[in-house]
């Protein structure tokens, strides 16, 4: 299981919090659970689905060496997740395991992305994954408009080469799939989408390119038993929310920053990034009263963006909850080499591994911020593998659920989102 250090929160002064205040937040978890659970969102439930997840894997099976490329079109919770997975579980640089096909995310709407995905894969060795749950998504269904064209040109069977995931009684690609048979998967109507990687959004890509989704979702159970303890101690997803919450409330720590000591992990800064932004960015709390919640969520990248970002973080305003990742255990092993042992400026490094190195690099970093009076967190997980994302997924997902019974604000709508499609529909028809 993964630990959450807070000390770096208790030793920052006026900038952190107390251990006291963080206890007092205890009273206000019950509540939550009831008031949450009240509501029925199925993030937390859909991991027992194994039903699907068999459906996945037999599917998964039965396509297994008929594709070099698999394409999903998606955007927001439709593909960011499916990058997280991609990136941390699959080679860096996209070196192929035998009979597993690359996985390509387009989730832009760029013509020379399109053109130029065109000039890397053969359609006739492509399998398109094409998600939206309304399917009426203007840049999902753009998408598949114009690649269904480019196999249908081809003469290529539509149902061999393409796949749905949408809602499962309504919208435009669940009609076409019911006239046409195409393959659908379904996104549970409690599900939205920021919170759907764990549903056949990401777990069919995953099983598509060899990623194990038994052990994803048996690691996201983990921490959906923790998120659901009435036990203040042992609830991580709570204690998570108590501190964001807390410092942006009443320490104007408004700003999120999440720093992911590994580089397999940085798209999942990304994939929480909207999963932050969307749900707590609210005009409106649930009595109808205007509040403008929201804390903005910022990527970096350990150790890179030490030497981009990590000046502002240690003498730049005084706003930000700085929430480094550490892996206890990387998948490689590699000694740095002791070269021009005369050089003194480099002798240091001596002995010492990239290892060590980088994760010497965190804790200082993480020291500096504390001696700065920048309050810190940090989440250690031991090896970056399916079940301990599974369990980070879970931990956000439930961090991010709180934090809307805490500001009384629903976690779970977009409505500044809406209204921006609502204005594209309309001028695309004055056109």
């Amino acid at each position: 299981m993964l630990s959450i250090d807070f000390s770096h929160i208790f030793d920052v002064g006026s900038h952190g919090m107390t251990k006291k205040q963080f206890a007092a937040y205890k009273k206000q978890l019950k509540p939550a659970l009831k008031s949450f659970q009240l509501r029925a969102q199925g993030f937390h439930t859909i991991v027992d689905d194994m039903a699907t997840a068999r459906e996945i894997m037999q599917y998964a099976k039965e396509v297994e060496g008929q594709f070099d490329d698999v394409v999903v079109f998606g955007i927001g919770g439709s593909s960011l997740g499916t990058l997280c997975l991609r990136d941390a579980l699959t080679h860096l640089y996209g070196k192929r395991e035998k009979k597993q096909p690359r996985l390509h995310v387009i989730d832009n709407i760029d013509p020379v992305m399109m053109q130029e995905l065109g000039d890397v894969i053969a359609l006739k060795k492509t399998l398109c994954i094409v998600i939206s749950k309304s399917g009426t998504t203007p840049e999902t269904m753009s998408q598949y408009f114009y690649y269904r064209q480019q196999f249908e040109k081809e003469k290529l069977d539509i149902k061999k080469h393409m796949v749905f995931i949408t809602d499962a009684e309504r919208g435009v690609l669940r009609e076409v799939a019911w006239e046409e048979g195409i393959r659908t998967f379904h996104i549970p109507h409690n599900v939205g989408g920021r919170f759907s990687v764990l549903s056949p959004v990401g777990l069919l890509p995953a099983a598509l390119i060899g990623i194990d989704i038994v052990k994803l979702l048996g690691g996201a159970k983990e921490m959906r038993d923790t998120f659901l303890s009435s036990a203040f101690t042992k609830n991580f997803p709570f204690q998570l929310a108590v501190t964001q919450h807390y410092l942006d409330t009443k320490r104007e720590k408004h700003l999120n920053v999440m720093m992911p000591y590994a580089q397999k992990l940085y798209r999942f800064a990304d994939w929480y990034r909207q999963l932050l932004a969307e749900s707590i960015g609210k005009k409106k709390n649930r009595k109808g009263k205007t509040v403008y919640t929201g804390i903005t969520p910022v990527n970096a990248l350990g150790v890179t963006d030490q030497h981009s970002q990590s000046q502002l973080y240690n003498e730049g305003p005084n706003d930000k909850l700085i929430m480094f990742i550490a892996v206890s255990q990387l998948a490689k092993q590699i000694r740095i080499p002791h070269l021009h042992p005369k050089k003194e400026a480099v002798a240091y490094m001596k002995g010492t591994s990239f290892n060590e190195l980088i994760d010497i690099e965190r804790q200082a970093t993480a020291m500096a911020c504390t001696k700065n009076k920048r309050p810190n967190l940090t989440i250690t997980i031991p090896k970056v593998d399916e079940e301990h994302l599974g369990q980070l997924f879970l931990l956000f997902e439930g961090a991010t659920a709180f934090l809307g019974e805490l500001y009384g604000i629903d976690a779970f709508n977009q409505p500044g989102v809406e209204l921006s499609k609502t204005i594209t529909k309309e001028m695309l028809q004055k056109k």
